[in-house]
């Protein structure tokens, strides 16, 4: 019975430790990818959860920047896939602004349909999506 009351002792104050004593958060690139339906630059619902929770994530680590790649799939006019890119990754990234994500350098480009088939010429899939780096350190 004292063994009982001696590890049930030891376990309330664990308790009590990790109520007072917090860990420093995981200040570790985070990346994310957004998808999108064809020819839609639109964030959907998921989309702005994914985009919510790295915020939340990076919450207490210092943004040193923001990394957001828009793609395309190859299918259709490559100006208009390009153009298309372009307006997912400005997507992405106001998205990003509107989840309070701490400020950062943002750093947005479109690759367009480029890297939209395979050496062997069959459809990248998942192609049509935003690739998101929030590039994180411990803070000062």
């Amino acid at each position: 019975m004292a063994a009982v009351l001696a590890v049930g002792g030891c376990a309330t104050l664990q308790k009590s430790r990790d109520r007072i004593v917090q860990s420093p958060p995981r200040c570790e690139d985070q990346t994310a990818q957004i998808y999108f339906e064809a020819d839609s630059a639109d964030v959907s619902s998921e989309g702005r959860a994914v985009l919510m929770q790295a915020a939340s994530n990076a919450s207490g680590c210092a943004v040193r920047a923001v990394s957001v790649l828009g793609l395309a799939d190859a299918a259709g006019d490559p100006n208009a896939n390009f153009e298309l890119s372009r307006r997912r990754a400005q997507s992405v990234t106001a998205a990003l602004a509107a989840a309070r994500l701490p400020p950062a350098e943002f750093r947005v480009a479109a690759a367009g349909q480029a890297g939209a088939t395979n050496p062997d010429g069959k459809a990248a899939v998942l192609r049509r999506r935003a690739d998101v780096i929030l590039h994180l350190a411990t803070p000062k």
